[in-house]
């Protein structure tokens, strides 16, 4: 898969370990829109999507992850590569650690209902909400998200491909 680009904070030193998380994200086309979900509590949008699993696929993941914070089943013939983006930063819970995460971003197709969501605590504290949105709309509430310092590179991350999507293909 090629990587996109990479946000990197530099805030940490060079010589600390890394923690590695990897995740997948999913990009959902419908009507001209796409499938986010907003932070109610920041106002941010981001792709549905989380962290793989030990011995998890990326598409078992995919599949798991937008089915929890969306509600949507993903059908799984439809799972593209789209491409990753590395994020580095400090890590906001080891000391002297660099959190790494690469973020795989494939695109797919879901089917037609909505079924319950299955939010952890910090999902539900923030108040993921399915929603469907033009890139322009998910760009401007992301330039001006009010969200806290340590993800303040993830709802960048989530602008940036937003804007890769907008300049590289009609949504």
């Amino acid at each position: 898969m090629k990587q996109l680009f990479c946000v990197d904070l530099k805030d940490y030193e060079e010589n600390w370990p890394h923690s590695k998380r990897p995740s997948v994200r999913g990009i959902i086309r419908k009507d001209g829109k796409l499938a986010m979900v907003h932070s109610l509590k920041y106002g941010y949008y981001k792709f549905p999507g989380g962290g793989i699993k030990e011995n998890e696929s990326h598409e078992a993941t995919l599949i798991r992850e937008v089915k929890e914070e969306t509600g949507l089943a993903v059908v799984p013939e439809t799972i593209k590569e789209y491409g990753y983006v590395l994020r580095l930063q400090r890590s906001e819970y080891l000391e002297n650690t660099v959190f790494e995460q690469e973020n795989f971003y494939y695109t797919c197709e879901v089917g037609e209902s909505v079924g319950e969501q299955e939010l952890d605590d910090y999902e539900a504290e923030e108040g993921f909400t399915l929603t469907f949105v033009t890139p322009e709309e998910a760009i401007r509430a992301n330039l001006s998200c009010r969200c806290e310092a340590f993800d303040k590179a993830m709802v960048e991350r989530e602008t940036r491909v937003l804007n890769e999507l907008k300049a590289s293909v009609r949504i």
